[in-house]
Protein backbone atom coordinates (compact mmCIF):
# COMPACT_ATOMS: atom_id res chain seq x y z
CA UNK A 1 0.00 0.00 0.00
CA UNK A 2 1.80 2.91 -1.28
CA UNK A 3 1.06 6.57 -1.42
CA UNK A 4 3.41 8.77 -3.84
CA UNK A 5 2.62 11.17 -6.52
CA UNK A 6 2.14 10.00 -9.74
CA UNK A 7 3.37 10.94 -12.86
CA UNK A 8 1.17 12.83 -15.55
CA UNK A 9 -1.52 10.75 -17.60
CA UNK A 10 -3.01 11.25 -20.80
CA UNK A 11 -6.66 12.60 -18.93
CA UNK A 12 -5.70 15.98 -19.49
CA UNK A 13 -3.59 16.63 -22.94
CA UNK A 14 -5.37 19.52 -24.32
CA UNK A 15 -3.49 22.61 -24.86
CA UNK A 16 -6.98 24.32 -23.57
CA UNK A 17 -6.20 23.00 -19.95
CA UNK A 18 -2.38 24.13 -20.05
CA UNK A 19 -2.00 28.22 -18.27
CA UNK A 20 0.56 30.08 -17.60
CA UNK A 21 0.40 28.78 -13.73
CA UNK A 22 1.75 25.83 -15.27
CA UNK A 23 5.30 26.89 -16.37
CA UNK A 24 8.57 24.97 -15.56
CA UNK A 25 11.78 25.29 -17.87
CA UNK A 26 10.53 21.97 -19.76
CA UNK A 27 6.44 21.59 -18.96
CA UNK A 28 5.19 24.16 -21.69
CA UNK A 29 3.83 22.12 -24.11
CA UNK A 30 0.70 19.80 -25.71
CA UNK A 31 3.80 17.29 -26.55
CA UNK A 32 4.49 16.76 -22.76
CA UNK A 33 0.96 15.39 -21.95
CA UNK A 34 1.04 12.13 -22.05
CA UNK A 35 4.02 9.56 -21.07
CA UNK A 36 4.40 7.47 -23.92
CA UNK A 37 5.42 9.96 -26.29
CA UNK A 38 8.30 11.77 -24.60
CA UNK A 39 10.88 11.57 -22.35
CA UNK A 40 12.08 13.88 -20.06
CA UNK A 41 15.54 15.99 -20.56
CA UNK A 42 18.55 13.30 -20.25
CA UNK A 43 20.41 12.73 -17.24
CA UNK A 44 23.83 13.13 -16.55
CA UNK A 45 26.20 10.88 -14.18
CA UNK A 46 27.73 12.25 -11.14
CA UNK A 47 31.10 11.12 -9.73
CA UNK A 48 29.50 11.67 -6.43
CA UNK A 49 30.55 8.93 -3.73
CA UNK A 50 27.93 6.63 -2.46
CA UNK A 51 25.82 7.97 0.88
CA UNK A 52 23.23 6.63 2.67
CA UNK A 53 20.23 8.46 2.07
CA UNK A 54 16.52 8.85 3.33
CA UNK A 55 14.99 5.53 3.28
CA UNK A 56 18.67 3.38 3.36
CA UNK A 57 19.30 3.15 0.25
CA UNK A 58 22.86 3.21 -1.26
CA UNK A 59 23.22 5.92 -3.61
CA UNK A 60 24.33 9.53 -4.42
CA UNK A 61 23.97 11.82 -1.35
CA UNK A 62 20.91 13.97 -1.67
CA UNK A 63 21.27 17.60 -0.69
CA UNK A 64 21.30 18.62 2.63
CA UNK A 65 17.97 20.62 3.98
CA UNK A 66 19.72 23.90 5.53
CA UNK A 67 17.57 26.67 5.73
CA UNK A 68 19.96 29.85 5.60
CA UNK A 69 22.45 28.12 2.85
CA UNK A 70 19.86 26.89 0.98
CA UNK A 71 18.37 30.55 1.39
CA UNK A 72 21.88 31.67 -0.12
CA UNK A 73 21.32 29.47 -2.88
CA UNK A 74 17.65 30.78 -3.23
CA UNK A 75 19.29 34.39 -3.72
CA UNK A 76 21.29 33.37 -6.19
CA UNK A 77 18.75 32.00 -8.27
CA UNK A 78 16.78 35.24 -8.35
CA UNK A 79 19.77 37.52 -8.91
CA UNK A 80 20.61 35.78 -11.71
CA UNK A 81 16.85 35.56 -13.21
CA UNK A 82 17.01 31.20 -12.79
CA UNK A 83 12.99 31.50 -13.28
CA UNK A 84 10.46 30.25 -15.44
CA UNK A 85 10.08 33.79 -16.74
CA UNK A 86 13.94 33.88 -16.89
CA UNK A 87 14.51 30.95 -18.32
CA UNK A 88 11.61 31.28 -20.74
CA UNK A 89 13.17 34.78 -22.06
CA UNK A 90 16.59 33.56 -22.15
CA UNK A 91 15.73 30.07 -24.39
CA UNK A 92 12.98 31.46 -26.69
CA UNK A 93 9.60 29.88 -27.21
CA UNK A 94 11.07 27.34 -29.72
CA UNK A 95 14.05 26.03 -27.77
CA UNK A 96 11.39 26.22 -24.45
CA UNK A 97 8.95 23.55 -26.30
CA UNK A 98 11.95 21.44 -27.67
CA UNK A 99 12.72 20.93 -23.81
CA UNK A 100 9.23 18.83 -23.27
CA UNK A 101 10.42 16.93 -26.36
CA UNK A 102 13.60 15.73 -24.58
CA UNK A 103 15.38 17.94 -27.54
CA UNK A 104 17.98 20.06 -25.60
CA UNK A 105 20.38 20.94 -28.75
CA UNK A 106 18.36 24.00 -29.46
CA UNK A 107 18.65 25.40 -25.34
CA UNK A 108 22.35 24.76 -25.62
CA UNK A 109 22.89 26.59 -28.65
CA UNK A 110 20.67 29.72 -26.52
CA UNK A 111 23.07 29.12 -23.41
CA UNK A 112 26.36 29.43 -25.14
CA UNK A 113 27.38 32.59 -23.91
CA UNK A 114 28.27 33.59 -20.63
CA UNK A 115 26.79 34.98 -17.69
CA UNK A 116 25.10 33.45 -14.47
CA UNK A 117 21.67 32.39 -16.10
CA UNK A 118 23.32 30.54 -18.83
CA UNK A 119 25.34 28.43 -15.96
CA UNK A 120 22.43 27.37 -14.13
CA UNK A 121 20.46 26.36 -17.30
CA UNK A 122 22.99 24.45 -18.09
CA UNK A 123 23.62 22.67 -14.82
CA UNK A 124 20.09 22.07 -13.06
CA UNK A 125 17.88 22.36 -16.42
CA UNK A 126 20.37 21.11 -18.86
CA UNK A 127 22.52 18.35 -16.70
CA UNK A 128 25.55 19.43 -18.38
CA UNK A 129 28.81 19.71 -16.89
CA UNK A 130 30.24 23.17 -16.35
CA UNK A 131 33.75 24.94 -15.24
CA UNK A 132 34.50 25.33 -11.88
CA UNK A 133 35.01 29.46 -12.14
CA UNK A 134 31.85 29.33 -14.53
CA UNK A 135 29.64 27.94 -11.39
CA UNK A 136 31.52 29.83 -8.85
CA UNK A 137 30.19 33.26 -10.73
CA UNK A 138 26.52 32.22 -10.32
CA UNK A 139 25.99 30.50 -7.12
CA UNK A 140 27.99 29.90 -3.94
CA UNK A 141 29.79 27.23 -5.64
CA UNK A 142 31.59 25.86 -2.36
CA UNK A 143 28.47 25.14 -0.21
CA UNK A 144 26.60 23.77 -3.21
CA UNK A 145 28.98 21.13 -3.16
CA UNK A 146 29.15 20.63 0.30
CA UNK A 147 25.79 20.43 0.55
CA UNK A 148 25.28 17.86 -2.13
CA UNK A 149 23.68 19.74 -4.74
CA UNK A 150 26.83 19.63 -7.19
CA UNK A 151 29.37 17.22 -7.38
CA UNK A 152 33.13 17.35 -8.96
CA UNK A 153 34.04 15.50 -11.98
CA UNK A 154 37.08 13.84 -13.23
CA UNK A 155 37.56 17.38 -15.26
CA UNK A 156 37.58 19.53 -12.11
CA UNK A 157 34.28 20.75 -13.53
CA UNK A 158 30.94 20.61 -11.58
CA UNK A 159 27.36 18.75 -12.17
CA UNK A 160 24.52 18.83 -10.71
CA UNK A 161 23.13 15.88 -8.12
CA UNK A 162 19.34 16.97 -8.73
CA UNK A 163 16.93 18.27 -11.31
CA UNK A 164 16.49 21.94 -10.33
CA UNK A 165 13.72 23.31 -12.18
CA UNK A 166 11.90 26.80 -11.76
CA UNK A 167 7.70 26.69 -11.33
CA UNK A 168 5.57 29.68 -11.54
CA UNK A 169 3.47 29.64 -8.77
CA UNK A 170 0.88 31.24 -9.61
CA UNK A 171 -2.25 29.73 -9.35
CA UNK A 172 -4.96 31.65 -9.88
CA UNK A 173 -6.67 32.25 -6.89
CA UNK A 174 -3.95 32.18 -4.57
CA UNK A 175 -3.31 35.24 -2.26
CA UNK A 176 0.39 36.09 -3.45
CA UNK A 177 2.41 35.25 -6.68
CA UNK A 178 6.21 33.85 -6.35
CA UNK A 179 8.86 32.11 -8.09
CA UNK A 180 9.40 29.01 -6.80
CA UNK A 181 11.60 25.97 -7.82
CA UNK A 182 11.10 21.94 -8.15
CA UNK A 183 13.76 19.34 -7.03
CA UNK A 184 13.38 15.96 -8.29
CA UNK A 185 15.66 13.19 -9.80
CA UNK A 186 17.94 13.56 -12.72
CA UNK A 187 16.64 12.13 -15.58
CA UNK A 188 12.55 12.01 -14.02
CA UNK A 189 11.75 15.72 -13.94
CA UNK A 190 8.56 15.23 -16.24
CA UNK A 191 8.67 11.34 -17.94
CA UNK A 192 8.65 8.99 -15.22
CA UNK A 193 11.31 6.26 -14.88
CA UNK A 194 11.59 6.11 -18.69
CA UNK A 195 13.64 9.01 -18.87
CA UNK A 196 16.56 7.18 -16.73
CA UNK A 197 16.41 3.95 -18.88
CA UNK A 198 15.60 0.21 -18.69
CA UNK A 199 18.23 -0.57 -16.10
CA UNK A 200 17.87 -1.25 -12.45
CA UNK A 201 18.88 2.29 -11.02
CA UNK A 202 19.67 5.14 -12.43
CA UNK A 203 23.77 6.46 -12.69
CA UNK A 204 23.92 7.69 -9.18
CA UNK A 205 22.75 4.31 -8.00
CA UNK A 206 18.97 5.24 -7.34
CA UNK A 207 16.85 1.86 -7.81
CA UNK A 208 14.12 2.57 -10.18
CA UNK A 209 11.68 1.82 -7.56
CA UNK A 210 12.10 4.76 -5.36
CA UNK A 211 12.46 8.00 -7.99
CA UNK A 212 10.66 10.80 -7.34
CA UNK A 213 9.46 13.19 -10.08
CA UNK A 214 9.49 16.82 -10.78
CA UNK A 215 6.54 18.48 -12.72
CA UNK A 216 4.27 16.68 -15.42
CA UNK A 217 0.84 17.11 -17.08
CA UNK A 218 -1.31 15.47 -14.10
CA UNK A 219 0.42 17.68 -11.61
CA UNK A 220 -0.16 21.24 -13.20
CA UNK A 221 -3.70 19.59 -14.05
CA UNK A 222 -4.10 18.87 -9.98
CA UNK A 223 -2.94 22.36 -9.16
CA UNK A 224 -5.72 24.22 -11.67
CA UNK A 225 -8.55 21.85 -10.68
CA UNK A 226 -7.98 22.75 -6.92
CA UNK A 227 -10.00 25.33 -4.85
CA UNK A 228 -8.41 27.81 -3.89
CA UNK A 229 -9.10 29.64 -0.46
CA UNK A 230 -7.50 30.60 2.82
CA UNK A 231 -7.58 27.99 5.01
CA UNK A 232 -5.90 26.83 8.56
CA UNK A 233 -4.70 23.39 7.26
CA UNK A 234 -4.16 21.08 4.19
CA UNK A 235 -2.76 17.73 3.51
CA UNK A 236 -0.70 16.95 0.01
CA UNK A 237 -1.20 12.90 0.24
CA UNK A 238 1.42 11.02 -1.88
CA UNK A 239 3.25 14.87 -2.08
CA UNK A 240 6.11 13.67 -4.27
CA UNK A 241 8.60 16.41 -5.24
CA UNK A 242 6.11 18.58 -3.17
CA UNK A 243 4.29 20.08 -5.88
CA UNK A 244 0.81 20.44 -4.53
CA UNK A 245 2.19 21.65 -0.89
CA UNK A 246 3.85 24.91 -2.46
CA UNK A 247 0.76 25.38 -3.76
CA UNK A 248 -1.17 24.68 -0.90
CA UNK A 249 1.54 26.70 1.34
CA UNK A 250 0.08 30.10 -0.28
CA UNK A 251 -3.10 30.22 1.27
CA UNK A 252 -3.31 27.66 4.26
CA UNK A 253 -1.43 28.25 7.28
CA UNK A 254 -0.15 24.95 7.55
CA UNK A 255 0.33 22.23 5.35
CA UNK A 256 1.32 18.59 6.05
CA UNK A 257 2.89 16.31 3.21
CA UNK A 258 3.42 12.72 3.36
CA UNK A 259 4.14 9.70 1.39
CA UNK A 260 5.31 6.15 1.48
CA UNK A 261 8.84 7.16 0.41
CA UNK A 262 11.03 8.93 2.22
CA UNK A 263 12.89 10.32 -0.27
CA UNK A 264 10.23 11.86 -1.89
CA UNK A 265 9.39 13.50 1.73
CA UNK A 266 13.22 14.91 1.96
CA UNK A 267 12.79 15.96 -2.46
CA UNK A 268 9.95 17.97 -1.03
CA UNK A 269 11.60 19.12 1.61
CA UNK A 270 14.22 20.68 -0.53
CA UNK A 271 11.50 22.36 -2.68
CA UNK A 272 9.73 24.18 0.46
CA UNK A 273 12.81 25.67 1.68
CA UNK A 274 14.24 26.69 -2.01
CA UNK A 275 10.77 28.33 -2.61
CA UNK A 276 10.85 29.84 0.66
CA UNK A 277 8.07 27.81 2.11
CA UNK A 278 9.75 25.45 4.86
CA UNK A 279 8.43 26.94 7.46
CA UNK A 280 4.76 26.09 6.25
CA UNK A 281 5.38 22.62 5.16
CA UNK A 282 5.76 19.75 7.46
CA UNK A 283 6.51 15.95 6.00
CA UNK A 284 5.57 12.78 7.83
CA UNK A 285 6.16 9.27 6.10
CA UNK A 286 3.17 6.83 5.68
CA UNK A 287 0.89 5.48 3.09
CA UNK A 288 -2.86 7.04 2.75
CA UNK A 289 -4.10 8.80 6.21
CA UNK A 290 -1.99 6.99 8.17
CA UNK A 291 0.58 9.48 9.00
CA UNK A 292 -2.67 12.23 10.26
CA UNK A 293 -4.70 9.48 12.15
CA UNK A 294 -2.35 8.67 14.91
CA UNK A 295 -0.87 11.81 16.29
CA UNK A 296 -2.88 13.18 18.91
CA UNK A 297 -1.61 16.63 17.67
CA UNK A 298 -4.06 16.74 14.56
CA UNK A 299 -7.07 16.23 16.76
CA UNK A 300 -10.46 14.71 15.15
CA UNK A 301 -7.96 12.15 13.60
CA UNK A 302 -6.55 14.71 11.70
CA UNK A 303 -9.04 16.99 9.98
CA UNK A 304 -8.06 19.23 7.12
CA UNK A 305 -9.91 22.39 5.20
CA UNK A 306 -7.82 21.24 2.25
CA UNK A 307 -6.94 17.51 0.86
CA UNK A 308 -5.04 17.23 -2.17
CA UNK A 309 -3.11 13.80 -3.87
CA UNK A 310 -1.87 13.12 -7.00
CA UNK A 311 -1.91 9.86 -5.83
CA UNK A 312 0.06 6.64 -7.71
CA UNK A 313 -3.17 5.53 -9.48
CA UNK A 314 -1.42 3.36 -11.90
CA UNK A 315 -3.70 0.56 -12.24
CA UNK A 316 -0.48 -2.22 -12.97
CA UNK A 317 -0.11 -6.06 -12.18
CA UNK A 318 3.02 -5.19 -9.33
CA UNK A 319 3.98 -2.23 -7.42
CA UNK A 320 7.52 -1.63 -9.58
CA UNK A 321 7.61 2.00 -8.96
CA UNK A 322 6.55 4.00 -5.49
CA UNK A 323 5.90 6.96 -7.81
CA UNK A 324 3.05 5.66 -10.28
CA UNK A 325 2.05 1.95 -8.63
CA UNK A 326 -0.44 1.95 -5.76
CA UNK A 327 0.68 -1.61 -4.33
CA UNK A 328 -3.03 -2.53 -4.41
CA UNK A 329 -5.50 -4.83 -6.92
CA UNK A 330 -7.41 -3.15 -9.54
CA UNK A 331 -8.17 0.87 -8.43
CA UNK A 332 -8.78 -0.51 -4.44
CA UNK A 333 -5.76 2.73 -3.88
CA UNK A 334 -8.04 5.12 -5.54
CA UNK A 335 -10.98 3.27 -3.75
CA UNK A 336 -9.53 3.49 -0.15
CA UNK A 337 -8.56 7.47 -0.68
CA UNK A 338 -12.14 8.26 -1.74
CA UNK A 339 -14.05 6.26 0.97
CA UNK A 340 -11.24 7.27 3.94
CA UNK A 341 -11.43 10.91 3.17
CA UNK A 342 -14.75 12.47 4.24
CA UNK A 343 -13.43 11.75 8.44
CA UNK A 344 -10.57 13.82 7.76
CA UNK A 345 -12.40 16.44 6.40
CA UNK A 346 -13.73 19.71 8.49
CA UNK A 347 -17.66 20.67 7.67
CA UNK A 348 -17.25 22.17 3.73
CA UNK A 349 -13.71 20.78 3.49
CA UNK A 350 -12.45 19.58 -0.03
CA UNK A 351 -10.89 16.51 -0.96
CA UNK A 352 -8.94 16.50 -4.86
CA UNK A 353 -7.24 13.91 -6.42
CA UNK A 354 -6.71 12.59 -10.02
CA UNK A 355 -7.52 9.19 -10.60
CA UNK A 356 -7.83 6.03 -12.53
CA UNK A 357 -10.43 3.62 -12.30
CA UNK A 358 -11.64 -0.07 -14.12
CA UNK A 359 -14.05 -0.18 -16.61
CA UNK A 360 -16.02 -3.86 -15.73
CA UNK A 361 -17.54 -6.23 -18.14
CA UNK A 362 -21.27 -5.47 -16.94
CA UNK A 363 -21.01 -2.45 -15.03
CA UNK A 364 -21.42 1.42 -15.65
CA UNK A 365 -18.45 2.88 -14.73
CA UNK A 366 -20.31 5.70 -13.54
CA UNK A 367 -22.36 3.67 -10.54
CA UNK A 368 -19.33 1.62 -9.80
CA UNK A 369 -17.01 5.33 -9.08
CA UNK A 370 -20.24 6.61 -7.23
CA UNK A 371 -20.36 3.89 -5.27
CA UNK A 372 -17.11 4.50 -3.12
CA UNK A 373 -18.38 7.89 -2.11
CA UNK A 374 -21.24 6.51 -0.37
CA UNK A 375 -21.15 7.05 3.14
CA UNK A 376 -18.82 9.69 3.57
CA UNK A 377 -21.31 12.21 4.08
CA UNK A 378 -19.45 14.11 0.83
CA UNK A 379 -20.85 15.83 -2.08
CA UNK A 380 -18.93 14.80 -4.94
CA UNK A 381 -18.65 15.65 -8.62
CA UNK A 382 -16.25 13.11 -10.73
CA UNK A 383 -15.48 13.96 -14.41
CA UNK A 384 -14.06 11.27 -16.88
CA UNK A 385 -11.23 12.63 -18.98
CA UNK A 386 -10.22 9.96 -21.23
CA UNK A 387 -10.71 5.96 -21.47
CA UNK A 388 -7.80 3.27 -23.02
CA UNK A 389 -8.08 0.01 -23.79
CA UNK A 390 -6.14 -2.73 -21.53
CA UNK A 391 -3.43 -2.81 -24.52
CA UNK A 392 -2.85 1.19 -24.97
CA UNK A 393 -3.25 1.36 -21.17
CA UNK A 394 -0.42 -1.50 -20.58
CA UNK A 395 1.75 0.19 -23.59
CA UNK A 396 1.48 3.86 -22.24
CA UNK A 397 2.64 2.51 -18.46
CA UNK A 398 5.45 0.15 -20.06
CA UNK A 399 7.16 2.40 -21.93
CA UNK A 400 6.79 5.44 -18.75
CA UNK A 401 8.43 2.39 -17.28
CA UNK A 402 11.31 1.99 -19.92
CA UNK A 403 10.71 -1.21 -20.35
CA UNK A 404 10.34 -0.53 -24.52
CA UNK A 405 14.27 -0.50 -24.18
CA UNK A 406 15.14 -3.24 -23.09
CA UNK A 407 14.92 -6.72 -24.30
CA UNK A 408 11.94 -7.96 -26.82
CA UNK A 409 12.03 -11.01 -24.57
CA UNK A 410 11.14 -8.56 -21.54
CA UNK A 411 8.65 -6.47 -22.97
CA UNK A 412 6.78 -9.21 -23.73
CA UNK A 413 6.21 -10.83 -20.90
CA UNK A 414 5.67 -7.51 -18.92
CA UNK A 415 3.26 -6.67 -21.46
CA UNK A 416 1.04 -9.97 -21.17
CA UNK A 417 1.06 -10.11 -17.04
CA UNK A 418 -0.63 -6.42 -17.59
CA UNK A 419 -3.14 -8.05 -20.44
CA UNK A 420 -3.54 -11.41 -17.59
CA UNK A 421 -4.39 -9.08 -15.08
CA UNK A 422 -7.35 -6.92 -17.20
CA UNK A 423 -8.29 -10.31 -18.34
CA UNK A 424 -8.38 -12.07 -14.87
CA UNK A 425 -10.31 -8.68 -13.36
CA UNK A 426 -12.71 -8.76 -16.56
CA UNK A 427 -11.28 -5.37 -17.17
CA UNK A 428 -12.59 -3.61 -20.73
CA UNK A 429 -10.65 -0.31 -20.43
CA UNK A 430 -9.65 2.23 -18.02
CA UNK A 431 -10.94 5.71 -16.84
CA UNK A 432 -8.82 8.87 -16.43
CA UNK A 433 -9.93 11.92 -14.58
CA UNK A 434 -10.12 14.04 -10.84
CA UNK A 435 -12.54 13.48 -8.62
CA UNK A 436 -13.91 16.25 -5.93
CA UNK A 437 -15.36 15.75 -2.75
CA UNK A 438 -16.78 18.09 -0.35
CA UNK A 439 -17.84 17.27 3.05
CA UNK A 440 -22.09 18.12 3.17
CA UNK A 441 -23.50 19.85 5.27
CA UNK A 442 -24.82 18.65 8.12
CA UNK A 443 -28.05 16.70 7.56
CA UNK A 444 -28.08 17.23 3.92
CA UNK A 445 -28.65 14.14 1.45
CA UNK A 446 -25.06 14.13 -0.56
CA UNK A 447 -24.92 15.02 -4.16
CA UNK A 448 -23.25 12.70 -6.34
CA UNK A 449 -22.26 13.59 -10.35
CA UNK A 450 -20.19 11.31 -12.32
CA UNK A 451 -20.17 12.27 -15.71
CA UNK A 452 -17.79 12.16 -18.92
CA UNK A 453 -16.29 15.39 -20.29
CA UNK A 454 -13.29 14.69 -22.58
CA UNK A 455 -13.89 18.12 -24.67
CA UNK A 456 -11.24 20.94 -23.73
CA UNK A 457 -11.69 22.99 -20.96
CA UNK A 458 -10.18 26.65 -19.39
CA UNK A 459 -8.13 26.35 -16.39
CA UNK A 460 -7.72 27.02 -14.01
CA UNK A 461 -10.88 25.32 -13.18
CA UNK A 462 -10.59 25.86 -9.10
CA UNK A 463 -13.28 28.34 -8.94
CA UNK A 464 -15.23 26.86 -11.28
CA UNK A 465 -15.42 23.51 -8.97
CA UNK A 466 -15.96 25.38 -6.01
CA UNK A 467 -19.03 27.39 -7.62
CA UNK A 468 -20.31 24.10 -8.74
CA UNK A 469 -20.68 22.88 -5.03
CA UNK A 470 -22.39 26.50 -4.20
CA UNK A 471 -24.94 25.76 -6.91
CA UNK A 472 -25.49 22.46 -5.61
CA UNK A 473 -26.24 23.88 -1.92
CA UNK A 474 -28.55 26.19 -3.73
CA UNK A 475 -30.73 23.73 -5.84
CA UNK A 476 -30.75 21.22 -2.47
CA UNK A 477 -32.17 24.35 -0.71
CA UNK A 478 -34.81 25.27 -3.28
CA UNK A 479 -38.03 23.06 -4.20
CA UNK A 480 -40.05 24.29 -7.33
CA UNK A 481 -41.93 26.82 -6.51
CA UNK A 482 -39.14 27.99 -4.65
CA UNK A 483 -37.19 27.93 -7.83
CA UNK A 484 -39.63 29.86 -9.79
CA UNK A 485 -39.57 32.52 -7.25
CA UNK A 486 -35.81 33.21 -7.44
CA UNK A 487 -33.99 35.43 -9.36
CA UNK A 488 -31.09 34.36 -11.68
CA UNK A 489 -28.62 36.05 -13.84
CA UNK A 490 -27.00 34.37 -16.86
CA UNK A 491 -23.41 33.42 -16.66
CA UNK A 492 -20.54 35.56 -18.23
CA UNK A 493 -19.71 34.36 -21.92
CA UNK A 494 -22.69 32.13 -22.79
CA UNK A 495 -23.68 32.55 -26.44
CA UNK A 496 -26.67 31.28 -28.48
CA UNK A 497 -26.38 29.15 -31.43
CA UNK A 498 -29.28 28.26 -33.90
CA UNK A 499 -29.22 24.69 -35.74
CA UNK A 500 -31.90 24.35 -38.92
CA UNK A 501 -31.66 24.49 -42.20
CA UNK A 502 -30.45 27.48 -44.21
CA UNK A 503 -33.39 29.75 -45.01
CA UNK A 504 -36.17 28.41 -42.68
CA UNK A 505 -37.91 30.85 -40.69
CA UNK A 506 -37.30 28.78 -37.45
CA UNK A 507 -34.78 27.06 -36.01
CA UNK A 508 -35.13 23.33 -35.67
CA UNK A 509 -33.20 23.39 -32.03
CA UNK A 510 -31.05 26.08 -30.23
CA UNK A 511 -28.13 25.83 -27.99
CA UNK A 512 -26.57 27.48 -25.17
CA UNK A 513 -22.66 27.34 -25.14
CA UNK A 514 -20.05 28.89 -22.30
CA UNK A 515 -17.10 29.75 -23.35
CA UNK A 516 -15.68 29.55 -20.06
CA UNK A 517 -14.99 27.24 -17.62
CA UNK A 518 -16.19 23.25 -18.79
CA UNK A 519 -17.39 25.45 -22.28
CA UNK A 520 -20.61 23.09 -21.87
CA UNK A 521 -22.96 22.76 -24.43
CA UNK A 522 -26.87 22.42 -23.70
CA UNK A 523 -29.93 22.31 -26.06
CA UNK A 524 -32.80 24.27 -25.49
CA UNK A 525 -36.60 25.34 -26.48
CA UNK A 526 -37.26 28.94 -27.83
CA UNK A 527 -38.86 29.21 -24.21
CA UNK A 528 -35.80 28.12 -23.10
CA UNK A 529 -33.58 30.48 -24.52
CA UNK A 530 -36.12 33.50 -24.24
CA UNK A 531 -35.55 32.73 -20.16
CA UNK A 532 -32.18 32.41 -20.52
CA UNK A 533 -32.02 35.32 -22.32
CA UNK A 534 -34.24 37.14 -19.63
CA UNK A 535 -32.61 36.45 -16.63
CA UNK A 536 -30.36 39.73 -15.54
CA UNK A 537 -30.89 39.28 -12.30
CA UNK A 538 -34.16 42.05 -11.53
CA UNK A 539 -36.95 39.66 -12.53
CA UNK A 540 -38.21 36.60 -10.83
CA UNK A 541 -38.02 33.41 -13.12
CA UNK A 542 -42.05 33.02 -12.36
CA UNK A 543 -42.40 36.34 -13.55
CA UNK A 544 -40.48 35.77 -16.68
CA UNK A 545 -42.02 32.89 -17.41
CA UNK A 546 -46.13 34.23 -17.55
CA UNK A 547 -44.49 37.40 -19.82
CA UNK A 548 -42.78 34.85 -22.37
CA UNK A 549 -46.58 32.92 -21.70
CA UNK A 550 -48.41 36.05 -23.00
CA UNK A 551 -45.40 36.74 -25.86
CA UNK A 552 -46.65 33.17 -27.27
CA UNK A 553 -49.82 33.10 -26.62
CA UNK A 554 -49.22 30.22 -24.54
CA UNK A 555 -50.83 28.83 -20.78
CA UNK A 556 -48.73 30.26 -18.38
CA UNK A 557 -49.63 27.50 -16.10
CA UNK A 558 -48.25 24.43 -18.26
CA UNK A 559 -45.06 26.96 -18.86
CA UNK A 560 -44.38 27.39 -14.89
CA UNK A 561 -45.18 23.47 -14.78
CA UNK A 562 -42.27 22.64 -17.25
CA UNK A 563 -39.91 25.24 -16.19
CA UNK A 564 -38.37 24.25 -12.99
CA UNK A 565 -36.40 20.95 -14.68
CA UNK A 566 -34.74 23.02 -17.12
CA UNK A 567 -33.80 26.01 -14.51
CA UNK A 568 -32.31 23.11 -12.30
CA UNK A 569 -30.47 22.00 -15.29
CA UNK A 570 -28.93 25.12 -16.38
CA UNK A 571 -28.27 26.27 -12.95
CA UNK A 572 -26.27 22.95 -12.09
CA UNK A 573 -24.08 22.91 -15.52
CA UNK A 574 -23.53 26.57 -14.51
CA UNK A 575 -25.40 28.54 -17.62
CA UNK A 576 -27.99 30.59 -14.92
CA UNK A 577 -26.23 31.52 -11.68
CA UNK A 578 -28.55 32.71 -8.42
CA UNK A 579 -28.66 36.40 -8.38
Amino acid sequence: MTTSSSPETPADRTAADRTAADRTAADRTPADRTPADRTPAESAATSADPAAVPGGTSAAALPVVDRERIGRLRDAFVAAGYTADGCLELLGGAAYAALARSESVPALRATAGPGALPTLVRLFLLQREVSYPQAALALPVDEALADAWLTRTADGGVRATVDVRPYANDIAGESETADAWIVSDLGCAVGGAGGIGSGAATDQGVPRSELVLGVGGASTTLANITVRRPVRRALDLGTGSGIQALHAARHAAQVVATDVNPRALHFARLSAELSGLGERVEAREGSLFEPVAADPADGDAGRFDLIVSNPPFVISPGGRFTYRDGGMAGDDLCRSLVTQAGEHLEPGGYCQLLANWQHVRGEDWRDRVASWVAGTGCDAWIVQRDVQDPTTYAELWLRDGGDHRGSRAEYERRYGEWLDAFEAAKVEGVGFGWITLRRAPEGAEPVVLAEEWPHPVEQPLGPVIEQWFARQDFLRAHDDADLLDSRYRLAEEVVQEQVGVPGEEDPEHVILRQNRGMRRATKVDTVGAGFAGACEGSLRAGDILDAIARLLDEDPVVLRDRAPEQIRLLVEQGFLLPA
